[in-house]
């Protein structure tokens, strides 16, 4: 094919994955981003330890994207997580699966990779173009850019769109480029908080006694309170084990985040989302009401719950606080609330607090190449597009995924 230009715009994991793939296959690739350099947010997931992708089964994997996993799948049948860890072995970074099954690169950290990363691209010969700002399309239809030396203008025979949900703004991924989208006739889902915490209405006292305690070795679901038997233990989704911090204003953590989609639908629907937590989660319900039942003479009932069922701190302190004293004195209430205690959230952090963030350019806006329906050459990819996952390295797959879908999307239109 002749040289074509491509113009990818955003330096995250999904605009680098395209201009390399862009690259390999030919074309002069330019990429732009905001900030002074590339890869901001995706170093910031590295700080506490990279975590690429995960190593469960392919099915189960695809499950987390929900009602989007086929979608998501699509992307992920051409680069899937071995592909990314073949990918990454490539760059000279090897990869280890966790205890968990996440994995990781050697090492832990980002920034080797994506020094690794952009070296290949600068011997590819990918050009990037730092503080560059997309604001959009001149009347000529070529690219504006807001620059430190003034407003540019860019002709690209192509263009790919990586640019980011709406959180961690300071990091670039602000959504400024929804108005934009929209103004053209691109259906977009708005953008709202994903992995991030959750509001409830805390007394005073818990707040001054419990605020920064985990709850370890719990297990949770969401409760589906708009279901008519929603009482029933039965109907409601597979337990999830994990751990959730207690902060001063409600829940945070993997296993808030790992069901936070739940939750926010269920904001949505009712105003009001409701986590049941099994906080003795290796204990059968039919033992822990015969503990619960033993006489327990002058004991106090937090004293009675210590000695018998080892529930103390965070958890004891929770029970009390989500259950009313007419329950709390009752054995049975009790017990079933110890494997099944309905938590209370009435909203969610602000986005610009949350990991990531779901909403974005909805799939029937694209064709199957991830080209806009109403921009043809004008193709998105990353977590700008309506998916949303849990934390677990699920995010990032299917960013790297999408980045590559995108580019071979592009290439099949040029020929």
């Amino acid at each position: 094919m002749p040289s074509h230009s491509i113009a990818v715009i955003g330096g995250g994991p999904a605009g680098l994955m395209a201009a390399e793939t862009l690259a390999a296959a030919g074309a002069c690739v330019d990429l732009y981003d905001a900030m002074p350099s590339v890869g901001r947010k995706f170093l910031l997931a590295g700080r506490g330890g990279l975590n690429l992708t995960h190593g469960e089964p392919l099915p189960a994997f695809l499950s987390r994207y929900r009602e989007q996993a086929p979608w998501v799948g699509s992307w992920l049948a051409d680069f899937g997580p071995q592909a990314l860890r073949d990918w990454a072995h490539g760059l000279g970074v090897d990869t280890f699966v966790g205890t968990s099954g996440r994995v990781f690169p050697a090492g832990m950290k980002a920034a080797p990779l994506l020094r690794a990363w952009l070296q290949r691209l600068r011997a590819q010969g990918v050009r990037v173009h730092a503080r560059h700002r997309w604001t959009g399309w001149d009347e000529s239809g070529q690219l504006r850019f807001s620059t430190p030396a003034g407003e540019t203008h860019v002709q690209a025979d192509a263009v790919i769109l990586a640019l980011g949900g709406g959180s961690w703004s300071r990091l670039g991924s602000d959504g400024a480029w929804a108005p934009l989208l929209a103004g053209k006739g691109v259906d977009i889902m708005p953008l709202q908080p994903a992995n991030c915490g959750f509001h409830a209405d805390w007394s005073a006292h818990f707040q001054e006694h419990h605020a920064g305690e985990p709850l370890k070795s719990i297990a949770a679901r969401v409760l589906d309170t708009a279901a008519p038997d929603a009482a029933a233990p039965d109907t409601h989704a597979p337990w999830q084990r994990g751990e959730i911090m207690l902060t001063r204003d409600g829940l945070e953590g993997g296993l808030v985040y790992a069901l936070s989609a739940g939750l926010r639908q269920a904001l949505d629907r009712t105003g009001e989302a409701v986590l049941a937590l099994d906080l003795l989660p290796d204990r059968e319900a039919a033992w822990v009401a015969g503990q619960v039942l033993y006489p327990r003479g002058a004991k106090s009932w937090s004293s009675h719950l210590r000695s018998r069922l080892n529930l103390h701190g965070a958890k004891a302190g929770l029970l009390r606080e989500c259950l009313g004293k007419e329950d709390y004195a009752d054995p049975a209430r009790l017990a079933a609330a110890i494997k099944q205690l309905p938590v209370r959230l009435n909203g969610m952090r602000p986005m610009d607090e949350a990991i990531s963030t779901a909403g974005g350019v909805r799939s029937q806006a694209m064709d199957e190449r991830l080209m806009l329906r109403a921009l043809p050459g004008v193709f998105c990819a990353g977590e700008m597009l309506d998916w949303d996952a849990p934390t677990g390295g699920y995010l990032l797959t299917a960013c790297f995924a999408a980045g590559r879908a995108a580019a071979r999307g592009a290439l099949a239109w040029l020929h």
